[in-house]
């Protein structure tokens, strides 16, 4: 089984609190999928998800596509306290970078 298997969409599968081995997409939770065993749990998941797409279609509507399949360009835009915008741009100054540039630096080493 890969993401491939569902359109880039990750599956999570576990044994459940009933005994039941439960598959869903962790990015869709409501498209799930139960069985008494991992892969019987994932085939009904590939029915699941098929029954889902078909659903869309038959509504006109699109179907979801999966985070890890978009294209990103790079930029967002996030409202903060207006203090801690004053705290970053007086940082970003004092380090004489961007605030851009600063909450970049701030993200890729907040892991």
């Amino acid at each position: 089984m890969t993401t491939r298997d569902f359109d880039g969409f990750t599956v999570n599968v576990f044994l459940d609190d009933d005994g039941d081995w439960l598959a869903h997409l962790v990015e869709l939770p409501a498209v799930s999928a139960f069985a008494g065993s991992p892969n019987e749990a994932v085939k009904e998941l590939e029915v699941a998800w098929e029954a889902v797409k078909e659903s869309y279609r038959d509504k006109g509507e699109d179907i979801p596509l999966a985070p890890a399949n978009k294209d990103y360009s790079g930029r967002f835009s996030v409202r903060i306290d207006k203090r801690m915008h004053w705290a970053l741009a007086m940082e970003a100054a004092q380090a004489g970078i961007s605030l851009n540039a600063l909450v970049v630096q701030k993200l890729s080493t907040s892991k």
